[in-house]
């Protein structure tokens, strides 16, 4: 199974994966899972997988199908090839005996996990994944894994990565992803859908998803006449701690009982008509219906600046923090090849994603990969060793950063001294364009309404000399309202 970042860290931007010395090669640390199809990096970022002789007989079948070749057309699958072990050799891997088979794979541009999605991204590649599924029932094949975090994205796209996990289906037996897909897909839609609640913080608390008996125990009696909350996870709960299950070979039985292949299929499009009608109703949030009080001539002198830095960075992948719903995001993927655009509002990205996917096809939809994410709460390393789930820094290096009217929210919202936020930015390794408040701002005072001013070190004066001082040269763009000033540094 991948079940992890194990095909998710299909890369070229993973520049700090851990190079783990197995057999010679330098394998995807998240991917020991599936003992049949391991992924491996090469010289220059390229990304293969090992098969062994199982994994290897499987994929000669599925690559001769029509559902594969369809989601290879569509984008539906990352796209895929066979190579020689010789030319694993040219990019410096050596492997063992005990692989016969080889693939390479396109590189994903960002790599996200579903603790970062919004809703409706979530949904999407639940119900990619539930397509592909029943195209692959319908010639004879299956998916053994179930989980969120086999999709990744190309801009608003779905792509699923893990190859390795299509196999022959033995008819009679029903999907045995199920528990997984319910975990990381329909429980944590549920949630959101049916009571609310973010499922960001427990897909990130716990790697495997949220479990059933755990669901169920959040659910009220009413939850239960809720479409699929009985059935999935009532009865689902039931029957995990039923004594007369676990003392069962299911696996067994089934395959001696068996059921007919028309079931399994009725099950599966069942599913996914449940998870196309499951909706998020959320009315509005503190910053998603949010508009900037600027005056049309510092509305233009913003974006004119953003722009000169564009233009004199000419990025690969900008990083929008604070990006709302992804104004600059739009104006970055003009000129960078990808946009990771981060924002802790969840209903501000929603509308992001939303827009994004109503223009499917455009330069936007292709470059802009919308995620739900706090600076001062990132996203960290996680999973076996803490290499399974990488943090941003580890999954990416930007080339500019975008924090625009970002700085009042961290120092005097959040409490982060201004010098570390510098640093961190620093950090990261790319060029910065910061957008000073000061304190006298209205958006400032609205921030120290309920905290009080107790940070005598935020001024423009400070932000200027730390800026100096950890990139260099630093370009100044006051804007008419008095209150706020752009600046522009590059790495020494």
């Amino acid at each position: 199974m991948c079940g992890s970042v194990a095909c998710g860290s299909i890369g070229g931007e993973i520049v700090t994966a851990v190079q783990g010395a197995v057999e010679g090669a330098s394998f995807e640390p998240g991917s020991y899972r599936d003992r049949d199809g391991r992924v491996l990096y090469g010289d220059s970022g390229r990304v293969f997988r090992a098969l062994s002789a199982r994994g290897f007989e499987q994929w000669q079948a599925i690559e001769q199908s029509t559902f594969w070749k369809q989601g290879l057309a569509s984008g539906e699958i990352v796209g895929t090839r066979p190579i020689k072990a010789d030319e694993l050799a040219t990019s410096g891997l050596d492997v063992s005996e005990r692989w016969v088979g080889f693939l390479e794979h396109d590189r994903i541009p960002f790599i996200s996990y579903p603790y970062e999605w919004t809703f409706g991204m979530l949904r999407d590649a639940a119900l990619s994944q539930l397509t592909l599924l029943e195209r692959a029932l319908a010639e004879g094949f299956t998916l053994k894994d179930g989980t969120a975090y086999n999709t990744q994205w190309r801009g608003v796209q779905p792509t699923f990565i893990d190859v390795a996990s299509f196999e022959r289906w033995p008819v009679g037996i029903p999907w045995t992803g199920y528990r997984q897909f319910c975990q990381t897909f329909l429980y944590p839609l549920f949630l959101q859908a049916y009571k609310n609640v973010a499922f960001h913080p427990w897909l990130r608390g716990r790697l495997d998803g949220i479990a059933p008996e755990d669901f169920n125990n959040l659910c009220s009696w009413r939850d239960l006449f809720r479409r699929g909350v009985f059935v999935h996870s009532f009865l689902h709960a039931h029957l995990q701690s039923s004594r007369a299950i676990g003392n069962t070979d299911v696996r067994k039985s089934l395959s001696r009982d068996g059921l007919e292949a028309k079931m399994v299929l009725n099950t599966v499009g069942s599913l996914r008509r449940l998870v196309e009608k499951l909706k998020w109703k959320a009315a509005r949030s503190t910053w998603s219906d949010y508009a900037p009080a600027y005056t049309d001539d510092d509305w233009t002198l913003k974006q004119q600046f953003v722009r000169e830095a564009l233009r004199q960075v000419a990025p690969a992948q900008v990083w929008d923090l604070g990006c709302n719903t992804g104004t600059f995001s739009r104006l970055a993927a003009e000129q960078a090849e990808r946009v990771v655009a981060l924002d802790g509002d969840h209903l501000a990205v929603e509308k992001l994603y939303q827009s994004l996917r109503e223009e499917s096809g455009s330069l936007a939809a292709r470059r802009i990969l919308p995620l739900v994410g706090n600076v001062v709460d990132s996203s960290p390393d996680l999973g076996w060793r803490g290499t399974e789930r990488k943090s941003w820094a580890h999954r990416g290096k930007p080339d500019l950063v975008l924090a625009l009217a970002l700085v009042h929210h961290v120092v005097l919202g959040a409490g982060v001294p201004l010098a570390e936020f510098i640093d961190w930015l620093a950090n990261l390794g790319g060029a910065v364009v910061l957008e000073f408040v000061d304190k006298e701002d209205p958006q400032a005072r609205r921030v120290l309404h309920n905290r009080g001013d107790d940070d005598p070190d935020y001024s423009l004066e400070a932000c200027v000399q730390g800026l100096k001082t950890r990139f260099g040269l630093v370009r100044q763009e006051p804007l008419t309202c008095g209150t706020r000033t752009l600046l522009f540094a590059q790495p020494r």
